[in-house]
């Protein structure tokens, strides 16, 4: 007869066996509170995923961003490491210290894991080789110490290793990561010979150490390829072709010198002047029409500019008077006729001037065409617009109305458009967007679109891409040509606004507040690529902006999607990440699914607001060397099918 089974374990065998739930996850985040985040303001009785930084999908905590919040002191174990469906893990410019706790190793889903900007120390801990996720992985700025080891080869899905300004030494192994594209070591304490795969990264990589080889001085015995001997066939080409330059040199002199001396004989009237640089108000180079093709987009009165510049015959006074909005008079139409004026180039509803008046100010006149409503529907209409005052939309000084002549009177915005700084010059002394500027204009934007929307449900801006974003000399934003989309004919549906046209819009004179997200969200990618969409329509085998960006994101590989001059600004890889996510969220196909523009506008502070911690806190002692790494391409972890990463807002 078998011994009888003790009560005890009776009971053990029939009770269900838990399972990490949402009240597990907070149990977690509660212990890790208590221990490092005491001025963390979560609510126990709140939801988890109502806590700040805290995002949640299949009722488990996936995200954690708390980046620059005051977190001090060592992570014990049972706080973060209990949180297994965890995918994100950013704790960057903090104070933590101490090693890392070793039951992350739990968190076997992770992908992307942000600890740049602490006091942790000890050895980069083996069980990090293990979370076979991982995507992106920043240490940089810390204690860490000892070598560097091998076992970073099992990340065969790594695409980003930070490591810089720690205490690392030795050697740095040969890492054969397929997927790797940033990668810095730069100001530890490393030797030797870099490794033959990471020779392809920048020099920046790697500075601050005792090391060797391409792209840093060659390492003994190593030859510099830089001054590898010429042979008597490459010198015979250098001089041939040296030879070849020098006369091209010395016809194109020639040519330009016939060019000036054909000019210096023309007259008053055939003077030529620089060719205009701006479409609307200020967007994207045109090429001038034929009736300007023998005075080279020359200056000459506004009068005579309507035959000129395209768009009909001469502008005529038809005895009616300009009709102005608040106080924006000090001169009529008599004076606008006889102003100095250029053409900046044709936008979608006409063509725009640039007007410098006798009196020394300085408008933007844009003539329309093909306007397809009545006299009383047109004043009515832009008698509406006229009324719109917010500091991110251009504002309408004055209009003009007769049978022939439909004229509008704006603010001149001497830096152009969007499209034009994005589009334009990008080779040598070009002067960039940074990550700031290009946030900016994006909060300037939505906080125009948002405004308009507030006015009520029918009212939309109808055609907003980057060539109607005009820039101030400090990079704000103003929207142009609101309501001119309402006044078109039926048959004005140029292909140029294509790009940013949502699917559902049949009628480009009638676009809901839906459509201009639409269209909101594309002008973001653009941002964030710096890719027009019309260039893409044209060159990515009629595949559009939007889903491009969705095709590359959607394995997780994005090397291929932001703009190269974003990249250098490592410290802002989350928001710019976030922002992408928004961008897909406000281009999807189905109308339903595109956020408020006040949840645009409250996504984008929220992310602008911790972008912008790095530079506050840099001389905190929160913030611990420099963790600005290498300028190689980036690579990140959106998902574009699921939810989008939850913003953080920082604490007070």
């Amino acid at each position: 007869m078998a011994p009888p089974i003790p009560l005890i374990f009776l009971l053990l065998l029939f009770l269900p066996f838990s399972k990490p739930d949402l009240q597990s996850d907070k149990t977690a985040l509660l212990a890790f509170k208590t221990a490092v985040g005491k001025s963390l303001p979560w609510n126990a009785s709140l939801l988890v995923c109502q806590w700040q930084g805290v995002h949640c999908e299949s009722n488990r905590v996936t995200s954690v961003r708390l980046p620059g919040v005051g977190l001090m002191g060592p992570i014990p174990l049972s706080t973060v490491g209990n949180l297994t469906q965890l995918r994100t893990l950013s704790l960057r410019f903090n104070a933590l210290t101490g090693q890392l706790p070793s039951d992350l190793a739990r968190c076997t889903d992770l992908r992307n894991l942000y600890l740049q900007g602490n006091h942790f120390s000890g050895e980069i801990p083996p069980f990090i080789f293990t979370l076979q996720n991982l995507i992106r992985l920043n240490l940089a700025g810390n204690n860490f110490s000892g070598q560097i080891s091998p076992d970073f080869n099992k990340l065969t899905r790594l695409g980003t290793l930070y490591l810089e300004n720690n205490q690392l030494d030795g050697q740095i192994p040969d890492l054969k990561l397929s997927f790797l594209e940033q990668f810095n070591v730069s100001f530890n304490q490393l030797n030797g010979s870099i490794p033959l795969d990471l020779r392809r990264h920048s020099s920046d990589a790697f500075n601050g150490n005792s090391l060797c080889g391409m792209p840093l001085i060659p390492c003994p015995g190593e030859e510099n390829p830089s001054k590898k001997k010429l042979s008597g066939g490459a010198i015979a080409g250098i001089a041939v072709g040296s030879a070849v330059a020098v006369l091209l040199i010395l016809i194109i002199l020639i040519f330009l010198c016939r060019r000036k001396s054909i000019r210096k004989t023309r007259s008053v009237e055939s003077a030529a002047l620089p060719k205009p640089a701006m479409d609307d108000l200020g967007g994207p180079i045109e090429k001038p029409t034929a009736a300007m093709a023998d005075r080279e987009n020359g200056v000459a009165p506004m009068v005579e500019m309507g035959k000129k510049g395209g768009g009909g015959d001469t502008i005529v006074n038809h005895g009616k008077k300009l009709v102005f909005f608040g106080n924006s008079r000090g001169f009529d139409l008599e004076d606008l006729l006889r102003a100095s004026a250029e053409v900046l180039g044709k936008g979608t509803f006409g063509t725009a001037f640039k007007a410098v008046l006798e009196v020394g100010a300085v408008v933007a006149v844009k003539r329309l065409k093909e306007v397809g409503v009545e006299e009383k529907e047109f004043r009515e209409k832009i008698e509406a617009v006229g009324s719109v005052d917010h500091e991110n939309i251009v504002p309408l000084r004055a209009y003009y109305f007769s049978k022939d002549e439909k004229l509008l009177v704006y603010d001149y915005m001497p830096m152009g458009s969007l499209s034009a700084l994005l589009h334009g010059n990008r080779g040598a002394g070009r002067t960039p967007l940074n990550w700031e500027a290009r946030s900016g204009i994006a909060l300037g934007v939505a906080h125009a679109l948002e405004y308009l929307h507030r006015r009520g449900p029918t009212v939309s801006h109808g055609n907003i891409k980057s060539s109607n974003i005009l820039l101030t000399k400090s990079y704000e934003a103003r929207v142009s040509d609101f309501g001119l989309a309402q006044l078109a004919a039926p048959t004005s549906t140029p292909n140029r606004i294509a790009g940013y046209r949502a699917p559902e819009v049949t009628d480009p004179r009638r676009v809901s507040q839906k459509a201009d997200i639409y269209s909101f969200g594309v002008l973001l990618l653009e941002l964030l690529t710096g890719k027009a969409p019309t260039h893409t329509l044209l060159n990515e085998d009629g595949v559009d902006l939007p889903r491009w960006v969705q095709s590359v994101v959607r394995d997780e590989w994005t090397a291929e999607v932001f703009d190269l001059e974003l990249l250098r600004y490592q410290t802002v890889e989350e928001e710019m990440v976030q922002l992408l996510q928004l961008a897909i969220d406000c281009a999807t196909q189905y109308p339903d699914k595109r956020p408020s523009m006040s949840d645009v506008v409250q996504r984008i502070e929220e992310l602008r607001s911790t972008s912008l911690l790095p530079q506050e806190l840099d001389q905190s002692h929160y913030l611990i060397g420099n963790a600005n790494g290498g300028s190689s391409r980036m690579m990140n972890s959106v998902d574009g099918s699921g939810p989008p990463p939850h913003p953080t807002t920082l604490l007070d």
